[in-house]
């Protein structure tokens, strides 16, 4: 497979396959992370002198109702500003002023269509991979470049499908991507891994791949509930994934020196933020208790741990992040990581949105930007989207 830099690109119409998946409201844009994460490939593909032609879906459309709420419009407008430089916005994600509008551009021109996924109204053409949308949408370009982690896991038309027809490449964030990625298929040890957030059966492929890998897995938020009722502990009204059950006890019994489960629990007997709490050991939480966070023993347990760590991977909060008094031990472990500097990988999805609260995120080793994509990677599964350039 040819690199980006080993395409020539000079007066080439090239296809950047971006993800301008931002979240928008009232029109205007709320976080923008993901637009400058494309910034790199494009300006790259300008300083080469291409007519670039920029694909990106936002949200899903379902009913005529999701068009004006995923329109791409804002996206051109932020990224006009971004680069210093107009990008071009075609209201239309194939036809006539498509066509036309590519034919008269010049070279170092920006275009964005419309969002891909406009095409799932009839017949999900997008999101199943449509042959003959995937191969219209390949005759618009000579190079293709996909630059959009966040949707690598699946076959789309706007990725898989144009890749099939054009020679095609990896983007810069891709490729940092899947170079931070890589770590984990020959990990430095002690090799961590810290798993959060809120059901087991979420994260089973995960356990199942990097339990042989790593040397100990840290389990925390809501998904701990799970492996202590394994245990026989009694875990009040706290979250419980019961279907898998069955499934942390075997793990527990066949990797018991690598799980390291919470030895004490932040309780409350209320889902909020306002009742009071107490932290109690994982031995005398009360039946109508719920646990909601980590306690400051099991921090420091992780955080003894972690200080010999040479690779860490981290992915979901340890707490209900959404409540300030149950934000706390997740904060500190990010900061402990951060201040000694031990090389992290977060994976994707809510611990990003928490890395970026805390204010580490910009300290962290890599950040991934695609939540079930890094997830899908983490399992040991072949993403789509690579497998077709590859």
């Amino acid at each position: 497979m040819k690199k980006l830099n080993e395409f020539n690109l000079n007066n080439k119409k090239v296809i950047i396959r971006c993800d301008f998946n931002v979240p928008i409201k009232d029109g205007k844009i709320i976080d923008d992370t993901r637009i400058k994460a494309a910034l790199e490939t494009i300006n790259y593909c300008i300083k080469q002198n291409a007519k670039i032609i920029l694909l990106s879906h936002l949200g899903r459309i379902k009913e005529e109702a999701d068009l004006v709420k995923n329109d791409l419009l804002p996206v051109s407008l932020r990224l006009s500003e971004l680069l210093n430089k107009k990008v071009l916005f075609v209201n239309k994600t194939r036809g006539k002023e498509v066509t036309q509008t590519i034919a008269n551009m010049h070279p170092q021109d920006i275009i964005l269509l419309q969002n891909t996924r406009y095409e799932d109204l009839t017949g999900k053409k997008e999101s199943s991979n449509d042959e003959e949308l995937g191969k219209y949408w390949a005759s618009l370009g000579e190079i293709f470049i996909n630059d959009a982690f966040g949707t690598i896991h699946r076959a789309h038309a706007s990725n898989v499908g144009i890749a099939t027809y054009l020679p095609s490449t990896f983007g810069f964030l891709i490729e940092k991507e899947l170079t931070a990625l890589n770590n984990l298929n020959n990990p430095e040890h002690p090799f961590v891994v810290i798993l959060g957030g809120a059901k087991v059966n979420d994260k089973i492929g995960v356990i199942e791949n990097l339990v042989t890998k790593a040397d100990k897995i840290l389990i925390g938020g809501g998904m701990a509930f799970t492996f202590l009722k394994a245990q026989n502990y009694e875990i009040g009204t706290s979250l419980l994934d019961e279907a898998n059950i069955d499934f942390c006890k075997k793990i527990l019994k066949k990797y018991s020196s690598k799980i390291v489960l919470p030895i004490d629990i932040a309780v409350s007997k209320t889902f909020t933020n306002d009742e009071k709490y107490r932290t109690t050991t994982i031995e005398n939480i009360k039946n109508d208790e719920m646990g909601l966070d980590i306690g400051p023993k099991t921090t420091a347990l992780f955080e003894e741990i972690l200080s010999s760590a040479k690779l860490v991977v981290w992915n979901g909060p340890l707490g209900v992040y959404e409540f300030n008094n149950y934000r706390i031990n997740t904060d500190k472990l990010l900061n402990y990581i951060v201040n000694n500097n031990i090389k992290t990988i977060l994976a994707g999805g809510d611990i990003v949105a928490v890395a970026t609260t805390a204010g580490v995120k910009d300290k962290i080793y890599h950040v991934s930007t695609g939540g079930g994509a890094t997830l899908e990677y983490l399992e040991g599964k072949k993403l789509p989207g690579i497998e077709a350039i590859k």
